[in-house]
C-alpha cells in the first residue's frame, strides 16, 4: 500500500504532480523543477521530506547500539549534535547512508533512514541489539513525525520571520524551537548544499508549520537536481545492496568510516582502506552535447568500458550536463577525459571532483 505524508492534502490542494518514491506518494513538482531549483539556489524553498524514516533509540546501551550500527563515531556526539554515517553489512557493503542525531535531552538518539527503508533499518537495530546483548529500546517513529526542510540563502531570514528566533546553529547541530506555536526539533542539516534547516514536527501539526514559511514549495525533482550539483548520494541509485553494491570508500564517503570503532563491517572495510578501492564514484561533466543518465556506460576514447553512470541531469545552475559515475580507479583523476555512451553514441566527458558548485 502506498504511503502518504501528513502534508499530502496540502500538496494536492496546490496541484502538485505526484510520483511513487520508496513506497510514498510524493510531489515531484509544484510549478517546475527549474523554478523550484532556482528558488533554493537564489532565495529559499521548502520541501516535505516526511518520507524519510525516523528511528528512535533509547536506553542504557542506545549509544553502543548505534556505534555497532553505523560507521562513524557515535561517542563523539554531545547532546544536540548530529553526524553523517553509513550503515554496512558484514562485507562492508552499504545498506544505507544516514544522519544520526543525539537529541538535546542527551538520552535519545534518532537516526534517519532513506525513504521506504525504515522498517528494514528498525529490524537491523533489533538484530544488533540481540547479537550483542544490548539494553536499548527501538521505536520506528516514522509515522509520528513530519519532516520539513527549509533551504536556501534566505532560509535563516525566513526562519526568523516565522519564529522570532534567528537560529544560531552550527552545521549538524539540533535543538528544540517553537515554530508557529509548535514544539519542533530543528537541525542545521539539508540535502541541497545551501543554508537551511530540517524540522521534525509532530505529524498532527505538520500543516501549521508548513504554512508558517511563505516560500516556494519544492518537490523531489528539484531535490534531485540540487543534490546532484553537490554530488550527494541517492540511496537505491548511487548505491544499493542488491543492484549497486558499494563500500563507503567506493561511494566517496570514506571520511565517515572510523575504523577504531566496532561497527558491523569494520573488518572488511579495514582491508579496503589498506588496499584502496578498485573503482570510485566521481563527477562527470559532458563536453559534447547530451545528458548523462543512470545506467549509461563510461568508456575510454578507444571504447573500453571503465564504469557506468548512476545519476545524471542537466544542471539548472551551471547549464551543463553533469552526473555521477563509478569509474575504474586508474581513470578517476580529475580532468581525465572519457566517453559516456548516450543513446549508444560516445560523448566526450571530463572526470570531476564534487561538488560541482562551490558552496
Amino acid at each position: 500500500m502506498t504511503r502518504r505524508t501528513p502534508l499530502y492534502q496540502r500538496h494536492a490542494d496546490r496541484d502538485a504532480e505526484f510520483t511513487d518514491f520508496g513506497g510514498w506518494e510524493m510531489p515531484v513538482s509544484f510549478d517546475s523543477i527549474r523554478t523550484e531549483h532556482g528558488a533554493v539556489r537564489q532565495s529559499a524553498g521548502k520541501f516535505d521530506v516526511s518520507h524519510m524514516g525516523q528511528i528512535e533509540v533509547t536506553g542504557p546501551d542506545a549509544g553502543r547500539l548505534l556505534q555497532r550500527l553505523t560507521t562513524n563515531d557515535v561517542t563523539a556526539l554531545d547532546p544536540g549534535e548530529a553526524q553523517y554515517a553509513a550503515i554496512t553489512d558484514e562485507e562492508g557493503i552499504m545498506l544505507e547512508d544516514t544522519v544520526v542525531y543525539r537529541l538535546p535531552d542527551g538520552e535519545t538518539y534518532l537516526f534517519v533512514p532513506n525513504a521506504g527503508n525504515d522498517g528494514a533499518m528498525a529490524e537491523r537495530c533489533q538484530w544488533i541489539r540481540a547479537e550483542f546483548d544490548l539494553d536499548a529500546e527501538i521505536d520506528n517513529a516514522t509515522t509520528d513525525w513530519a519532516m520539513i526542510a527549509l533551504q536556501g540563502p534566505d532560509a535563516p531570514e525566513r526562519f526568523a520571520e516565522a519564529t522570532d528566533v534567528r537560529y544560531a546553529l552550527d552545521r549538524f547541530e539540533i535543538e528544540r524551537t517553537d515554530v508557529a506555536g509548535v514544539d519542533c526539533l530543528v537541525a542545521a542539516t539539508g540535502y541541497t548544499g545551501e543554508d537551511g534547516v530540517e524540522l521534525l514536527v509532530p505529524a498532527d501539526d505538520a500543516s501549521t508549520v508548513w504554512d508558517a514559511f511563505d516560500v516556494q514549495p519544492c518537490g523531489l525533482g528539484a531535490r534531485d537536481t540540487l543534490r546532484l550539483e553537490m554530488g550527494f548520494l541517492l540511496s537505491g541509485q548511487d548505491f544499493d545492496p542488491e543492484e549497486e553494491p558499494r563500500t563507503p570508500y567506493e561511494a566517496g564517503i570514506g571520511f565517515v568510516v572510523k575504523l577504531d570503532t566496532e561497527f558491523v563491517g569494520r573488518d572488511a572495510l579495514e582491508g579496503v582502506a589498506t588496499e584502496g578501492p578498485a573503482s570510485k564514484l566521481r563527477g562527470v561533466q559532458l563536453i559534447d552535447r547530451g545528458v548523462p543518465r543512470h545506467g549509461q556506460t563510461v568508456t575510454t576514447a578507444d571504447g573500453e568500458a571503465i564504469g557506468h553512470v548512476t545519476s545524471g541531469t542537466m544542471s539548472p545552475t551551471l547549464g551543463e550536463p553533469i552526473g555521477l559515475a563509478y569509474v575504474d580507479i586508474e581513470y578517476a583523476d580529475p580532468e581525465t577525459v572519457v566517453r559516456v555512451l548516450v543513446r549508444g553514441e560516445p560523448k566526450k566527458a571530463r572526470i570531476r571532483t564534487t561538488p560541482f558548485l562551490d558552496r
